[in-house]
């Protein structure tokens, strides 16, 4: 089998570009991680930056912070898990579903 180096290069070059356009494609994603039936939303961009939360008012009660806290947490590592499964799948199918370190095309 002969491999020809500038087909490499080529074919790096080709994905680099897909993973610029798959970073700015993440920015207008927008995942919604729940706690607490509901009870605490936060939505979360592609780029893993909270642009929402929501907090029910029946939560919101000074004798139950702690409780409050603990569904921020779990609501906010839910969109996290949806953000990073998002960016698996659109990853994979730019890399052919090859196993490439984060951050060597860039990302």
């Amino acid at each position: 089998m002969n491999i020809n180096p500038m087909d490499i290069l080529k074919n790096f070059q080709n994905m680099q570009s897909r993973v610029n356009e798959l970073q700015e494609k993440m920015k207008n994603i927008v995942v919604r991680g729940t706690a607490g039936g509901d009870m605490v939303i936060i939505e979360m961009n592609g780029q893993m930056d909270v642009t929402r939360v929501t907090i029910s008012p029946e939560v919101v009660n000074s004798e139950e912070v702690e409780m409050l806290q603990d569904l921020i947490l779990a609501a906010f590592t839910d969109a996290s898990s949806k953000v990073k499964e998002e960016m698996r799948k659109e990853m994979s199918s730019i890399t052919g579903g090859l196993d490439i370190p984060p951050g060597l095309l860039g990302g």
